[in-house]
């Protein structure tokens, strides 16, 4: 099995990391964290086997959809979902777009994204689960 890669592009904060990649983790999902436009760009360059793209509609360097329209030149048809706060602009050129901080909601995009990857993960950890017992 195959766990699914995503870039996670995120603010960055002093002394901390992204909070969507410890929730994308927690789903069993791996991360590639980048913390500008720029660094994205280069991430998704350098490592193109990446399922999909979760980022911030505030992201520092360009707007959301120069950064989507980019990233779809490197990878074309690479799924992107973009995290705003309720009553944000629409980044049209996103294939979701999550208007909460909800964590259960990013990991419901996600699950509908991959759902013979979701389907996998449940099965492998309900195996391990067997085991334990």
């Amino acid at each position: 099995m195959v766990r699914p890669c995503f870039l996670v592009i995120d603010r960055e904060f002093p002394g901390s990391i992204s909070t969507r990649k410890l929730v994308i983790e927690t789903a069993k999902f791996n991360v590639i964290t980048a913390y500008s436009a720029h660094e994205a760009l280069e991430t998704l360059t350098q490592f193109p086997a990446i399922h999909g793209v979760v980022m911030d509609a505030e992201i520092h360097g360009l707007s959301c959809a120069e950064l989507t329209a980019q990233l779809k030149k490197i990878k074309p048809g690479i799924p992107i979902i973009v995290i705003s706060a309720p009553g944000d602009a629409e980044c049209s050129a996103a294939d979701l777009q999550v208007e909460s901080l909800d964590p259960r909601k990013l990991l419901e995009a996600l699950k509908k994204l991959n759902p013979e990857a979701v389907a996998a993960i449940e099965a492998q950890e309900e195996r391990l689960n067997i085991k334990k017992k």
